[in-house]
Parts: structure tokens; sequence; C-alpha cells
């Protein structure tokens, strides 16, 4: 009978439920919610799926972000210490000094050295850390997206430009709440709704310890983009001004197209070398749609290698939100951060709209400007959905997407000025 019980309770402690806290119980009913959001509202759920279900196995089964491991024993078979990703620590887990380390690793016994794996995700998120993800991110969104409408109206440069104020914004807030300099611009990066370049950044400037609320917030203010928006969008524009009615745009040629990422990629990257692997991408990805000469790679970067960067990266971003990493102050203060520069950047591109708007003497629809974030197509379709329910004759879509699109290299310009302060 002993022996059953004994059993029994192996059992139970083997069990999730022997080992969740009320975080990780917290954390699940997040995730959750994400889904339902995702699910059954139709908040961007090619983002919020992988990230939700990301977020609820990491709070299930933590082991599934585990780093590997490396134990050292003496001669004795005693351990001397584990080896996590950088850090070594003792038994107790304390992680020790180097002095301490090279002074244990005399007694160490090479032959008794062992090896464990880490968890599946935990690979994953090394593709984001080495920014391989974002940047093949940039080369699907670039061979999605039609550049045209910035090319016709460059003046959608100046829109997307803008809105990046709340990056710089939330810089210095970031800085009065007690961040550093390296993450505080890492933190940032958020106001421009860019979840690719928020984890391009952290991980350049070295703020790994961050990457997950960062990476987090950005994802999941680029998919409640319908939601934030829309109010602050219709408080600072009247009525009349959302039913303004846009030129139809210029036809923009082939040739234009094709120069168009050979060019921006010549001129930004000469100046902002650090911006190459992002916005490098991004043009790349866009030669190949316009190009014609390339189908086949345009096609595949847009759709089967987007799809599955996507759902690595989403997993793995949703799985670096366990409890004992995500429920933190820091962690809401990088949430507010991301949410304050995300409203200021909204806000900041509808007026500098509405400035537009009377120097062109009625001639841009200021509800444009909120698509200079670089959450590309969102923005551009909540433009086009508030411009629709002051006049559902108004189509603003088209034009949107120029500051949409200015708005993506802007964020990435923005990350590179970032990485050419601190020397990066």
């Amino acid at each position: 009978m002993n022996e059953i019980l004994e059993i029994l309770q192996n059992l139970a402690n083997q069990t999730g439920f022997a080992n969740l806290t009320w975080g990780n119980y917290l954390m699940i009913a997040v995730a959750l919610v994400f889904l339902y959001l995702a699910i059954a509202h139709d908040y961007e759920p090619l983002l919020l799926v992988p990230i939700a279900f990301g977020m609820l196995l990491v709070n299930m089964y933590p082991s599934i972000m585990a780093e590997p491991m490396t134990t050292y024993y003496n001669a004795a078979g005693e351990v001397l210490c584990y080896l996590k990703g950088h850090e070594y620590t003792n038994v107790a887990g304390e992680i020790l000094s180097q002095p301490v380390v090279n002074e244990i690793m005399l007694a160490v016994d090479p032959t008794k050295t062992m090896e464990s794996a880490g968890g599946l995700l935990h690979y994953f998120f090394l593709l984001d850390e080495w920014a391989i993800l974002p940047s093949l991110i940039f080369m699907g969104v670039g061979a999605m997206t039609d550049f045209g409408p910035l090319i016709a109206n460059p003046k959608s440069f100046l829109l997307g430009a803008a809105a990046q104020i709340g990056i710089f914004a939330a810089y210095f807030f970031a800085i009065m709440l007690g961040f550093n300099g390296k993450a505080a611009a890492a933190i940032s990066i958020i106001g421009g709704a860019d979840g690719p370049t928020s984890i391009f950044l952290a991980a350049k400037l070295g703020q790994t310890s961050l990457m997950g609320p960062i990476a987090v917030a950005a994802y999941t203010y680029m998919s409640l983009v319908p939601i934030i928006q829309p109010p602050i969008m219709k408080l600072l524009t009247t009525e009349e001004e959302r039913k303004i009615k846009m030129e139809q745009l210029r036809p923009v040629s082939k040739l234009e197209k094709i120069l168009f990422p050979i060019i921006v990629t010549i001129v930004v990257v000469l100046i902002l070398p650090d911006t190459a692997p992002l916005l490098g991408m991004l043009m790349l990805g866009n030669l190949f749609r316009e190009c014609g000469v390339v189908k086949q790679l345009a096609e595949h970067a847009s759709n089967s290698l987007m799809y599955i960067v996507v759902i690595l990266l989403g997993t793995s971003v949703g799985a670096t939100t366990s409890a004992e990493a995500f429920l933190n102050l820091d962690t809401l203060k990088i949430v507010a951060l991301g949410l304050i520069a995300f409203a200021i950047g909204t806000a900041a591109g509808v007026l500098f709209g509405k400035l537009m708007c009377k120097l062109t003497g009625g001639k841009i629809n200021p509800l444009i400007g909120s698509a200079g974030v670089s959450a590309v197509p969102m923005a551009a379709r909540v433009s086009q959905k508030v411009g629709s329910e002051a006049d559902p004759t108004n189509f603003l879509l088209m034009h949107a997407m120029g500051p949409n699109v200015a708005g993506v290299i802007g964020t990435a310009v923005a990350a590179g000025v970032f990485m050419a302060i601190f020397g990066v």
C-alpha cells in the first residue's frame, strides 16, 4: 500500500499543477484572453495566435525555454558549478565571479563534465537574438508591400517621420523612469509598433533580459492597432477633416519601383550602416517583387517563408513571458512606456497631417498621418476604416500606405540612429 501511495505521490509531483505559481495562472489567463481576441475578434491572428500559445506553453512547462546547461564535477563526482548561457552558478544558484570560476576550473575533471540540451523554444529564440528572424520578417514585408503610394506622394515621408516622435519621447520617459541609455533606446522602439525592429535593436544593444517584455509589448500593440488608434484619431480631427477626399495618386512606372529600393538602400546604409540588416532585407524583398525576373523568390519570401518565420518568431516571443521573467515592475514600466509611445506617435502623425492639410488647402486627410507608425498594413487599414465611418465613399487606403511604408523605413532609421549613438 505504501508503494502505491508513493507512486501516486510521485505522479502528482510530476504534473504541472504541482509546480505552478499564482503568476503562472495569471499569465495563462492572459494567454487565453489573447487567443480569444485573435480567434473570436480577428485581432491580427497571424501574430497573436502564436504569441499567445507560446505564452501558454512556457507558463505550463517552463523547461520549454530552458537554456542548455553544462555541469562541472571534480574527480570525486561532486558538482562544482553549472554554466547556463554565459553565467556560472554554484549549486545554490548564485552567480559566480570570474576569479571564482577560474579557481573552480582548476579542480574540474573534464571526463565527468555533462552537457544537457535546452528547451525547444530556446533555440527558436536564439534566432531572434541573432537578428535572423526579424531580418527575414522585413524581407517578407518588402516582398508583400507596394511602395508605389510612397513614390507617388513623397510628402508621405514627412508623415512617417512625424510618427517617429513617439519613439524619441519614449526614450526620454524611459530615462526618467530609471532605465539606462541602451535599455531606454530598446524600449522606445515599441512606439513605432514594429516588433521585428524592437527585437533587432534589443539584441544589438545587449538588452536580451528585456527582449521578452519589449517584443511582447510591441507585437501586442501591433495587434491592437484597431483598438488603440481610432479614439486618438477621432479626438484630434473634426468630422469635416475625416471626410476629406484626396486626389487619386499618379501612376508609378516600373522603372521607378525598381530604382526606389536600390537608391534607398544605398543612401540610408551609407549614412547609417547599422541599418543594413533590416533595411537591406526590406528593400531586397521589395526588389524581388518589383523587378519581375524572380517571381518565385518574391512568392516564397511573401508567403511560405514569411509564415514559417512568423510561427517561429511569434511562438518564441510568447515563450519569453514566463511569470518569473514577466511579472515585475520593469515589465509594467515597459508596457506602459510602449503604450504611451505608440499613442504619441499616432497623435504626432495625425497632428502633422492636420498641418499638411492646412498648408495644402485641404488636400490631405489628416487621418493618413496615423498610418505613419510601422504596423503594415494594419495602420493603413485603420485610417481607411475611420475615414469610411465619416463618409462611406471615402477611400484612403492607398493614400495611407505611403506614410505606412515610410513608417517602416523611419523606424529602421531610428534604430540605426540609436545604434550609432551607442557605438554598436
